[in-house]
């Protein structure tokens, strides 16, 4: 992302805050090729750029398709140096931009294709991933997922989990993965009675046994089933208990602050349900 902002000024001019939001730049950035080594942010072939603005404790998001790299090179041999916790971090991000892109109000049948076998096979290999770097199946399952996750978010774009999460970054300086897994089954929640039928697949690409239970119970079974996966890759289960690991205190007065910042964020603007800033609230509290 940083060489993405570079090119971005570049080729514009100005500031890097001049691009913040979807869109905001005229020329296209000088040739970029990018090499991937984390499965992942999928940023080596996607149309978003974050950026830590230290000033506002904000990361800013920058949507724009001339950010999108020229060339995108995914290797799982260059992802298998990855530590545990760096491994399990990405891929919780992963199938945060999966699930949001799933969810989105502007999915579409290509952009669920791509998100569906990306959640399954995180729900393969992400254990076995975060278990034994050395297994080479799974880097090589994870490496396609992340890429066919980023497939589908670059197209229908992602939702309030990263919108909330992008505000604990830019606040705490908190890993952006680890963010995402704690949000992801309660920002989930609120969205369920909007996409049901979305998360009832969900719960069954990530190998839930649906049979027999009505839609809201089986919708539920895809938060279950995301929160167990995080569990078993040693996520940690809570906002408070994130911050402790990385010497950060979490402060429930900073959440004011955090859901302004939220609700203005690109990522955002294309969740199934538009929240209120009391809705949002909750959400961060709920997280705690």
């Amino acid at each position: 992302d940083c060489g993405k902002g570079v090119g971005l000024v570049i080729a514009n001019g100005g500031k890097i805050h001049d691009y913040e939001g979807v869109d905001k730049s005229s020329n296209p950035m000088p040739p970029y090729v990018a090499v991937n080594t984390t499965a992942g942010t999928a940023s080596e072939m996607t149309r978003f750029c974050i950026i830590t603005d230290t000033s506002r404790k904000v990361k800013m998001a920058i949507v724009d398709w001339r950010v999108t790299p020229g060339i995108a090179l995914d290797d799982p041999l260059l992802m298998m140096g990855m530590p545990p916790a760096l491994t399990a971090a990405t891929g919780m991000d992963a199938l945060t931009h999966a699930v949001e892109a799933y969810v989105s109000t502007i999915a579409t049948p290509m952009t669920d294709s791509a998100a569906e076998k990306a959640i399954e096979l995180i729900a393969t290999h992400l254990r076995p991933a975060v278990a034994n770097g050395q297994d080479i199946v799974a880097r090589e399952g994870m490496c396609y997922a992340q890429y066919l996750a980023g497939m589908a978010f670059n197209n229908a774009s992602l939702g309030h989990v990263h919108a909330m999460a992008h505000q604990l970054g830019g606040f705490y300086d908190l890993p952006h993965g680890e963010c995402n897994a704690i949000l992801l089954p309660h920002v989930s929640r609120f969205n369920l009675i909007a996409k049901m039928d979305r998360f009832v697949k969900i719960a069954k690409l990530m190998g839930e046994n649906v049979e027999g239970l009505s839609p809201r119970d089986a919708a539920e079974l895809a938060l279950t089933a995301i929160q167990k996966l995080s569990a078993d890759i040693g996520i940690p289960s809570g906002l408070i208990e994130l911050g402790i690991r990385y010497g950060k205190k979490v402060k429930a007065e900073d959440i004011d602050i955090m859901t302004g910042n939220a609700q203005k964020d690109a990522c955002g603007f294309t969740n199934p349900r538009r929240p209120k800033d009391k809705d949002v609230m909750d959400i961060y509290r709920a997280a705690l």
